[in-house]
């Protein structure tokens, strides 16, 4: 279960409820459109889990020596697997270790290949466009390091994910490496529940079907005008977004520390753009995690210039009993306060804390409480988030599933090599 509590308040006349009426009927039409294809995918995903059942069974002999599900992507391709991962690895006893390969940095690249062995691992090679130069890169390089022929069964150890179509796919289908399709209408940012996220978490034996569960749940409460919550906040950031282009998430948990990255990918990339005025807005995304970050960066939201809105994530049970023992150390005895106490009620009560001191400040905060972290409240999270940046977005007046400023920096980049490459010839 999630909770939501805002702590601003926001008058809303005639006109914006006309303006927000609007923006929801937009988010509906991109629904029934399928033109933001992610609000399918918490029931068109469903099927991805038999077909992945089936993968595994084709498998079985390479399968159940598998300890290793290695991911070659990057951005969208790897930050939501990522994060759930994350988020739920310490539930888990037996899943497969997921290791990401994502940065062509040669120093951490080296050391990595160095760690993984071909014959316990599963290699899934992820880019939605099938050219995605630093992905694509790795995957040569992961090819020539263990040697791969794929006229042998080194062809069952790779997973290819992409577009239908595009040269990775047609690569893939060359060579007889399995194949999940990414929809065409899905952002890679808005992609981790596609076959993006479900394979490779699904076969590194994470439960996908409750996951997707709780996106449904929360998707159909919303387009039901059950998360009134949502339009509000989104409407806010859009009314607003001069006096505070800054949005800040605060997560009190280290494992949410990866799904902040995720976030920061999804708003940023999905909010910075030129209106239909010719205006360029955005809104710019800033996380940290407590309470570690409560000792730096907090000074800055307090008495720094108040142009941030902060959003703070809290879990109620952190499903665990470790307690600050009950013993006084000398001269450091004014910190016996909280003896006794369970490190779970130290860090929510400092979470408390930091939400009251800003709200003291007058600078907007908002809390999502989740009751704990489990795969429902996961997927519900994922959603929240997506369908905030859309109907943000719709306010702006923006396209929130493109990215030209992303591609003209590839453009430059492939410019830099072939005059090079020209220049050497």
């Amino acid at each position: 279960m999630l909770k939501f509590k805002s702590y601003y308040d926001l008058k809303i006349d005639s006109d914006d409820k006309r303006a927000i009426e609007d923006a929801f009927k937009y988010l509906l039409y991109e629904k029934e459109r399928q033109i933001g294809g992610y609000y399918d995918l918490p029931y068109s995903s469903q099927k991805l889990l038999k077909q992945i059942d089936d993968f595994t069974n084709s498998i079985k002999e390479i399968y159940k020596s598998v300890e290793n599900i290695v991911i070659i992507g990057i951005g969208g391709s790897s930050l939501g697997i990522k994060a759930i991962d994350s988020m739920l690895k310490h539930k888990y006893k037996n899943t497969k270790n997921m290791l990401f390969l994502e940065n062509p940095d040669p120093i951490r690249l080296s050391k990595m290949l160095s760690l993984i062995k071909k014959e316990n691992s599963i290699f899934i090679v992820i880019s939605k466009s099938g050219t995605s130069i630093e992905t694509i890169s790795i995957f040569k390089i992961i090819l020539r390091y263990f040697k791969f022929d794929f006229s042998t069964i080194d062809s069952k150890r790779v997973v290819a994910i992409s577009d239908k179509d595009s040269p990775l796919y047609k690569f893939a289908k060359e060579n007889h490496i399995k194949t999940f399709i990414v929809p065409k209408n899905v952002g890679g940012r808005f992609s981790v529940l596609s076959a993006v996220g479900v394979v490779p978490l699904a076969l590194a034996e994470y439960n996908m079907v409750d996951i997707l569960k709780g996106a449904k749940e929360f998707l159909d409460n919303f387009f039901a005008k059950k998360e009134e919550h949502l339009i509000k906040k989104a409407y806010f950031y859009a009314k607003k977004h001069k006096q505070y282009p800054i949005n800040v998430l605060f997560p009190y948990s280290d494992s949410l520390e990866d799904f902040t990255k995720w976030f920061i990918q999804l708003w940023a990339e999905s909010l910075g753009k030129i209106d239909e005025k010719g205006n360029s807005v955005g809104l710019t995304p800033i996380t940290h995690v407590g309470s570690v970050n409560q000792h730096s960066f907090l000074q800055l939201i307090m008495q720094g210039p108040k142009d941030k809105t902060v959003t703070f994530i809290k879990i109620e049970n952190f499903e665990n009993a470790l307690k600050i023992p009950n013993i006084s150390l000398k001269h450091i005895e004014k910190t016996d306060f909280v003896n006794g106490y369970t490190l779970n009620e130290l860090i929510n009560a400092e979470c408390d804390a930091t939400k009251e001191s800003l709200i003291a400040q007058d600078i907007p905060v908002d809390m999502i409480t989740l009751d704990k972290l489990d795969e429902n409240n996961i997927g519900k999270l994922i959603i929240y988030f997506e369908i905030l940046t859309s109907f943000t977005a719709t306010l702006l007046k923006i396209n929130p599933y493109n990215q030209p400023g992303v591609e003209f920096g590839k453009r430059i980049l492939k410019e830099k090599f072939v005059s090079k490459n020209s220049s050497l010839s």
